[in-house]
């Protein structure tokens, strides 16, 4: 007996795509540490300059977005499986990470771009497991305090909601990968700080507005109508 194959709400496919590629160049963004904030006399001479804070984060926030989102549209046990999913094309980038940097560059290529790639792609042991270990507990965190947020307020002030979930979630993230990635090599006090700061100032900017309009865009991809196959 065939049964009919479940359809797919088009604003879970949609963001399913759209979060195992930003689970993928999470990564890469995050070789390049950028400065946030504007440069002043007064905030150098005082000691406090703009943050610096590594890219992945936009990345990141995106990917905590996401499955906010979907946790709205869809439910805490939908996006939970959006979060395990999406460690398959973080794995999977990995390895080919490893076998890429593992191979024989061409002799054509620029020696600059040789180095630069390669630089790139050699992460070590501990960074990988404190990519993998910290995205799986913060993502699953941002999960379960934005639907228990929403357990208790309803359906109201999404904005709340999403912004207090990614500061949790993204302090947590950064205590785990600083942690697992860098303890023991150097003082990691100052990168902790900095880092939490950073994110924390991020998700309360950008989160907030963020989430409606992928909320939006979700709830008008589940409305529209259905197009007929061509004959």
């Amino acid at each position: 007996m065939n049964h009919p194959t479940p359809a797919i709400p088009r604003s879970l496919f949609a963001f399913s795509i759209f979060y195992g590629g930003m689970v993928c160049i999470a990564g890469v963004l995050g070789n390049k540490q950028v400065s946030l904030g504007p440069v002043s006399e007064l905030g150098n001479l005082i000691g406090i300059g703009p943050l610096a804070v590594e890219a992945g984060i936009f990345a990141f926030l995106l990917l905590v977005v996401t499955s906010s989102a979907v946790a709205e549209l869809h439910g805490r046990a939908i996006a939970n499986r959006l979060v395990l999913i999406g460690f398959v094309p973080l794995i999977v980038s990995i390895i080919l990470s490893v076998i890429v940097h593992a191979l024989p560059a061409s002799p054509a290529m620029r020696p600059e771009n040789r180095e630069a790639i390669q630089l790139i792609l050699g992460g070590t042991w501990r960074i990988w497991t404190g990519g993998i270990v910290a995205y799986g507990i913060s993502q699953t965190l941002n999960v379960t305090i934005f639907s228990a947020l929403k357990g208790k307020e309803g359906s109201r002030l999404l904005w709340l909601r999403a912004a207090l979930a990614s500061i949790l979630s993204q302090i947590v993230d950064t205590l785990l990968f600083v942690t697992i990635a860098f303890a023991g090599v150097f003082p990691i006090g100052a990168l902790l700080v900095g880092q939490m700061l950073a994110k924390v100032v991020l998700s309360a900017v950008l989160v907030a507005p963020v989430i409606y309009l992928f909320v939006a865009i979700g709830r008008r991809l589940d409305r529209a109508p259905a197009k007929l196959p061509l004959a």
